[in-house]
C-alpha cells in the first residue's frame, strides 16, 4: 500500500478514535487561537483541538496536493502527556504512534 494511502488511513483512524471518545468538536476555534506559533498551539488550544483543527487538516492538505510529507514527526509523546492518566484514550495514543511511525520510521512511546 502506498505511503499516502497508509497515512490517510492513519489520519482517519485518529479521527474515528477522537469521535469515539467524544473529543471531536463541532465548533471551530477562533482564527486567533489557530494562529498560535507555539508548538501544538499549546497556549491557545487543547491538544485534541490541535489534532482536529491543525494536524489533521494540514496532513490531508499535503496528501491532497501530492506534497512531500514530513519525515521528522513525534506527536505521540505530546499525546501521552496531554492524556496522562486517561487509560481509556490508549487506543487514540496508539493511532497517533502509528502515524509517527509511518512518517518518521520511529515509534516513540513513554510507556
Amino acid at each position: 500500500m502506498p505511503q499516502g494511502v497508509q497515512v490517510r488511513t492513519a489520519l482517519e483512524a485518529i479521527e474515528q478514535e477522537m469521535k469515539r471518545h467524544r473529543l471531536w468538536q463541532a465548533a471551530t476555534p477562533s482564527a486567533e487561537a489557530l494562529a498560535s506559533v507555539q508548538p501544538f498551539c499549546c497556549d491557545t488550544l487543547a491538544f485534541e483541538q490541535w489534532l482536529q483543527f491543525v494536524l489533521l487538516p494540514r496532513m490531508h492538505a499535503l496528501l491532497d496536493a501530492g506534497a512531500a510529507l514530513p519525515t521528522q514527526v513525534s506527536v505521540c509523546p505530546m499525546a501521552e502527556e496531554a492524556f496522562r492518566g486517561q487509560r481509556q484514550l490508549m487506543p487514540l495514543i496508539e493511532r497517533i504512534a502509528d502515524l509517527d511511525e509511518l512518517l518518521s520510521g520511529r515509534r516513540v512511546r513513554e510507556s
